[in-house]
């Protein structure tokens, strides 16, 4: 057994172990199970052209090397990106636990509550700085929540509006540029109409219906924007505030002055930069607007003992029920890092954080004031952190980067400087330094500033006799007054704190969590240890290129391996979700079809069993949608696609198709399906959520596909983090490589490239580490054997099963692919749904696989490859075990153990027992389970209530009933 291959480490079932499965199963081999799977004639011919496996300590040592060709130099370019502190309690027990960065999306609220909480205290924090009523659970980045904000405008306009045609957007110019661009992505093919201008001047027009405000301004003027948010809302025009989460501290919050919405991101709270992310946006907004507000908001509802429990809230928003009506793809959060940022406010309190955005803001009137007395020019009167200097950038320059220093150089005449937590006192007098050799007129402004810095570092109050925030803009009202944020300032209570709240949650090193479609394969720690090294994490997304060859190495070697596992010509790393990469993708066959002056081609096929997502994505992407039907076997009815292509065919712009099938199923026909849509000039989008199936075995290429999004968090191994960070890069035929994404800072594609997708140039960069290290630890044999076993572990459960539960769909030889669909419905018959196995099953340790979708009354099981036998054992003896439960239930007795269920560790306790089976039988029906007991902390939550009940902040909950 050779210990240094990773492929031994990461792939659950030993050889004898696949031996006993392939028995059961009845396959001579591994690769005859995979040629009864995969259809012959997609079959790749070829192994993988990728470098051979490196040993994990190879891969560690290279990885190292690499980071060391980044230049960490200290940055006060701002722009939406600050170097902030990231405690040392959070990162050792948050960012490195895989009890947090394991979990799964808490859907199954009674065994998510401890990041539920982590996230109400979140939601609580955007609510008190934002001075708004409601704030969702996190989005993608600052940039993308702009684009939410204005999309939620738009479609919250009045009748009148509508019938109107209202479709203007007004948007200041103070806007970050990033912003701006993917605002253009997102207006353009939905009819928005975007006017970019002086706040100053803007006339009200009744066209407009909406307009976004940056604040403070990108290059950190600080205005007042109380009147133009009155004027806005006399004229029936909602404003959106993009503002700076720290700034809050010191400047009026925007829910004071009027705003509808206020967006950012919340980076500089603890986050690392990472070149770019992931990093947790932020949006908050009106009460009013609680049905149409993106993502996830997290609520507190009761349990059935009526005690306190939180949840997601208003869970019909999500796509996959609002499909083509859905105003948003938005389908993940940004969960890790939206905990991390909460639990950064948890930590310093209210005056911890009032200390922090108190010392960013003195140093930056001590650097105006010197700038200042050296005879520079200060264009900003009113700042918080960021100055915009008079200078000549062509002397400055040099001098800076010789001291590893960068500034925002907006052209030969300006520059930005932006003050952040992480500047000390050291990194100050380099600045006098460099000034200095700049300097107009010679004078001790350095030797008086040290004093004065020394202040502020000893909590002196800092002597000036200016002050750069009048008093219409300060700050007036109090905030973080909740005990949460006043509780646990020492590193001792802060550790319990966040271990009380994992110890709530399973994760992935508790059990196996096999859901279908969302693949919660091993997060290897060898594939984890670089995102905590500072030579990755403290690399602004817009420093020199030259300062981030390491970043540029290994992001373009991640490219060239996706490439090579599609089949594709090109990749983009910019979209940060799935569902960012569904957009980015249609936008690509958008552009392309415009480019032939194929304008007109706007629908897009997209089959019933689709994730909904797609028809969500297709709308967003200006395509009207148009459904196929399924067959009785599940798989696309091929005559039905067809009759569709022909009908539409002068207008088809595209195909969306997951593969194999959202059923779990190889459909043989693929090559057939992607032809007709060819052969009616549209082009093939392949959803990438089951490419775990696909890699080394067959590819998006092979079967005909155009472009295709990959599940960087799902097939190449970034953890779910309990609902995020998401990656989802496009690979494209050559034909579409001219159109994919760019940025307007940093230059990422062709000048036929379409506007961003995300903030960021290259999305969460310090995320793709992850992928970059589980590619090149697996190799070419890793990788298809992976592939491999996780269709073997799928097949094994599916036997293991066989005459418990029934499968609903298999492949033409009878085996499912990586994940299968058991059918639950006949158990109405017994009273019992779906459900209620999803949490039974928290009683044997499990989480529940994929409930209800992509039909209901199921559960879609997906192993991954990385289970052991005795874990996927355990699995179907519980699966088998409720099957029983079931048989002895009736229609007639709901009080039963499935009915009942999740049996927490206050009802085993409890001095009566009043329940017609055993106290063993509820919470210990298996052996195995007393070895590693995990208790529900809540019974089943009362999802109805807390939806008419709407609760999204730490307010106790006896205020509200």
């Amino acid at each position: 057994m050779n210990t240094n291959t990773f492929q031994l480490r990461h792939i659950g079932p030993n050889k004898s172990e696949r031996e006993k499965m392939l028995q059961t199963i009845n396959a001579d081999s591994l690769e005859q199970l995979i040629s009864e799977t995969v259809p012959e004639n997609i079959r790749l011919k070829e192994d993988l052209d990728l470098a051979p496996a490196m040993s994990e300590y190879e891969y560690l040592s290279h990885i190292k090397e690499l980071s060391e060709k980044n230049k960490v130099f200290k940055s006060y370019i701002g722009l939406g990106y600050h170097e902030a502190i990231v405690p040392s309690v959070i990162q050792r027990n948050i960012l490195e636990n895989p009890g947090w960065y394991t979990a799964y999306t808490p859907y199954q609220a009674e065994i998510a509550q401890g990041r539920l909480e982590a996230l109400l205290n979140f939601q609580t924090m955007v609510c008190d700085l934002t001075g708004m009523e409601l704030a969702n659970a996190s989005l993608l980045d600052e940039s993308t929540a702009a684009a939410e904000a204005m999309a939620l405008l738009f479609d919250v306009r009045e009748r009148a509006q509508k019938k109107a045609g209202a479709n203007k957007f007004f948007v200041s110019e103070e806007i970050l540029p990033q912003t701006l661009s993917v605002l253009l992505t997102r207006s353009t093919p939905i009819g928005i109409d975007l006017v970019v201008g002086n706040h100053r001047e803007f006339d009200f027009s009744e066209e407009f219906f909406g307009a976004i405000l940056q604040y403070p301004g990108k290059h950190g003027h600080v205005f007042d924007y109380s009147d133009f948010v009155a004027k806005a809302n006399e004229n029936n025009i909602k404003v959106a505030v993009a503002a700076d989460i720290l700034s809050l501290v010191k400047l009026k919050a925007p829910g004071e002055f009027g705003a509808d919405v206020v967006v950012g991101t919340t980076q500089r709270f603890g986050i690392p930069l990472g070149y770019g992310g992931p990093h947790a946006g932020y949006f908050a907004t009106k009460e009013k607007y609680k049905r149409s507000i993106p993502g996830r908001i997290i609520g507190v509802t009761k349990d059935s003992d009526g005690n306190r429990a939180l949840r997601m809230a208003l869970q019909t928003r999500e796509q996959h029920i609002k499909r083509e009506k859905a105003t948003s793809n938005i389908c993940t959060a940004q969960v890790l890092l939206a905990v991390m940022a909460g639990m950064y406010a948890v930590y310093h309190g209210k005056e911890g954080i009032q200390f922090i955005a108190d010392s960013v803001h003195n140093k930056t009137k001590l650097v105006a004031d010197c700038l200042h007395k050296s005879g520079f020019k200060i264009l900003n009167e009113n700042y918080f952190d960021t100055l915009l200097v008079e200078i000549d950038t062509f002397k400055l320059r040099p001098i800076a980067e010789s001291e590893k220093v960068n500034f925002n150089y907006i052209n030969d005449k300006y520059i930005s400087i932006s003050l952040n937590e992480a500047t000390t006192q050291q990194d100050l007098m380099k600045l006098f330094m460099i000034f200095g050799q700049l300097k107009k007129q010679p004078d001790t402004a350095a030797a008086e500033s040290e004093g004065e810095f020394h202040q502020i570092l000893t909590q002196e109050s800092f002597t000036s006799n200016f002050d750069v925030i009048p008093d219409n803009i300060k700050r007036n009202t109090s905030f973080l007054d909740n005990e949460i944020f006043n509780t646990y300032q020492s590193e001792t209570d802060m550790m319990r704190y966040i271990k009380k709240l994992e110890r709530k949650d399973l994760a992935l090193n508790h059990s196996m969590i096999s859901l279908g479609s969302c693949t919660m394969k091993l997060n290897a720690a060898s594939e984890m240890l670089p995102l905590s090294n500072p030579q990755w994490g403290n690399i602004h997304p817009f420093a020199p290129i030259n300062q981030a060859e390491g970043y540029h190495e290994v992001l373009k070697k991640l490219e060239h391996q996706l490439n090579i596992i599609t089949g594709f010509a090109g990749t983009s790393l910019q979209p940060n979700s799935g569902a960012q990469g569904e957009f980015a993708g249609l936008m690509t066959i958008r552009a392309y079809h415009l480019s032939r002056s194929e304008e007109h081609r706007n629908i897009c096929i997209i089959p019933a069993s689709a994730h909904g997502t797609n028809p969500a994505s297709a709308v967003m992407a200006g395509m009207k949608v148009v459904v196929t039907k399924t067959d009785d076997h599940g798989n696309i009815d091929v005559d039905d696609l067809r009759a569709k292509a022909e009908e539409h065919s002068e207008n088809l712009a595209a195909l969306m198709v997951t593969y194999p099938s959202t059923h779990g199923v190889f459909e043989s026909a693929i090559t057939e399906i992607t032809q007709i849509i060819h052969d009616h000039g549209g082009q093939v989008y392949m959803d990438g959520a089951n490419m775990n199936a696909q890699v080394g075995l067959t590819n998006p290429a092979t079967i005909g596909a155009d472009v295709c999004h990959l599940n960087l968090h799902k097939t190449f191994a970034i953890p779910h983090g309990g609902g995020g960070p998401g990656v989802g890069p496009i690979c494209v035929a050559p034909q579409l490589v001219p159109f994919l994404p760019s940025n307007p800072v940093i230059p990422v594609g062709t000048k036929q490239a379409i506007t961003a997708i995300s903030a960021a140039p290259y999305g969460s960069a310090l995320a793709c580490l992850i992928s970059y290290g589980y590619i090149t630890m697996l190799g070419f044999k890793g990788l298809t054997n992976s592939t491999k076993n996780a269709i073997l572990n799928a097949n094994y459960i599916k036997e293991r099963l066989h005459g418990h539960y029934d499968t609903l769909y298999t492949g033409e030889n009878g085996r499912a692919a990586h994940e299968m669909i058991i059918d639950c419905r006949d158990f109405k018959q017994k009273g019992i749904e779906v459900v209620d196995i999803a949490k039974r099953l928290m009683d044997y340790g499990f989480h529940a696989p994929t409930v209800s979708f992509p039909v209901a009354g199921t559960m879609m099981i997906e192993p991954t490859e990385s289970e052991s036998l005795a874990e996927l054992d355990r699995f179907c003896d519980a699966m088998i075990s409720i099957r029983k439960e079931i048989e002895e239930v009736s229609k007639e007795d709901a009080n039963n153990p499935l009915k009942n269920a999740p049996h927490t560790q206050a009802m085993l306790t409890a001095d009566e027992w009043n329940l017609p089976y055993s106290r063993k039988q509820a919470a210990f029906p298996l052996d195995y389970i007393a070895d590693n007991k995990f208790w529900p902390t809540v019974r089943r939550v009362d999802d109805a209530y807390g939806d008419r009940n709407l609760i999204c902040s730490c307010n106790p909950i006896e205020d509200y009933m």
